[in-house]
């Protein structure tokens, strides 16, 4: 099971490193991990994926709370939450698909943000099954390039981390 994590901690340097280090010293993976400022220039918040059972889950945020510079952990898997990754996709284009490819990014609500004589690169917003819907239909006309953010995530209301 994945469980996206918020983790609220001081924003200083050593921090993403120490947090990254107890993930890899205790043998979990991070499937995404996305870091920025908070509304206060002191805080940092870190939207990190993980997989396992709840047994894991209870183990990350049992070290995670450890750590000095943690200051908030939350499971936003167990809270209603909004969701989003953002990713660049460099297809190529030639006269003939040119069109085709620009409804395909119109359907999705993506932007075209470069045009070259032969390629497009797209900025697509949303879910990871809209992420992944609109890479498999790009895919055949050949994606040159391609670049994801990893999951960043709310939760919904007044309630939040």
């Amino acid at each position: 099971m994945r469980h996206t994590l918020a983790v609220l901690v001081e924003n200083k340097s050593g921090v993403l490193a120490r947090v990254a280090g107890l993930f890899s010293r205790r043998g979990y993976n991070i499937d995404s991990l996305a870091v920025g400022v908070t509304e206060d220039p002191t805080i940092s918040r870190m939207t990190i994926v993980v997989r396992g059972d709840d047994h894991v889950l209870e183990q990350v945020t049992k070290q995670l709370n450890k750590l000095i510079d943690v200051i908030r952990v939350t499971d936003l898997s167990a809270e209603e939450s909004v969701e989003r990754e953002l990713a660049l996709i460099k297809v190529t284009v030639d006269a003939n698909n040119r069109s085709e490819i620009i409804q395909i990014a119109d359907i999705f609500r993506a932007r075209i943000i470069d045009v070259a004589a032969k390629s497009i690169t797209i900025e697509v917003t949303g879910n990871e099954d809209k992420i992944l819907g609109i890479e498999q239909l790009l895919r055949p006309f050949g994606i040159k390039e391609m670049v994801r953010t990893g999951k960043i995530a709310l939760t919904r209301g007044v309630k939040g981390v």
